[in-house]
């Protein structure tokens, strides 16, 4: 994780929990002149754009007084969806079983891009089964990771 997200997380993740919310993940997407922040939030009770709402006001009065990001960007409140995105250890073992798509930061045995059940983890690797071939991806190489959703 990049040492500007972990600043980001430390300050914001604790917004979100105050008001009630999990705070799921956060993206930040530098895109030269204009970044995205993406704040993913959760509930047991589900998310509605009404939370969205709340917690996007909340956190734009903390990023004004902070400032923790120089250049323009847009803010994103939203529910992790059903391709919900998982960012840490715990996410993905709580997911064992789901079918996932993953995406590395650099090629592990020639390859950046795998699509394959989730089997769990194992100490800080996230064990995937493509293809019948098991593979143990490092958490710290993973770059992107979706739940792909099941309509059966």
């Amino acid at each position: 994780m990049s040492s500007k997200l972990e600043q980001l997380q430390a300050l914001l993740a604790p917004v979100v929990e105050a008001l009630g919310y999990q705070c799921w993940g956060i993206e930040f997407l530098s895109q030269g002149r204009h970044s995205l922040l993406r704040i993913y939030i959760d509930h047991e009770n589900g998310i509605l754009v009404e939370d969205c709402e709340k917690v996007s006001r909340q956190i734009s009065g903390v990023l004004d007084v902070e400032d923790p990001i120089s250049s323009e960007y847009t803010l994103e409140v939203s529910s992790p969806g059903m391709d919900r995105p998982l960012f840490t250890i715990e996410q993905f073992a709580a997911h064992a079983g789901e079918l996932v798509k993953i995406k590395l930061r650099s090629p592990y045995e020639g390859r950046r891009n795998f699509q394959g059940l989730l089997r769990g983890v194992e100490d800080q690797d996230v064990v995937v089964l493509v293809d019948d071939h098991e593979y143990l991806l490092p958490i710290d190489s993973i770059d992107k990771a979706n739940i792909i959703p099941r309509f059966d």
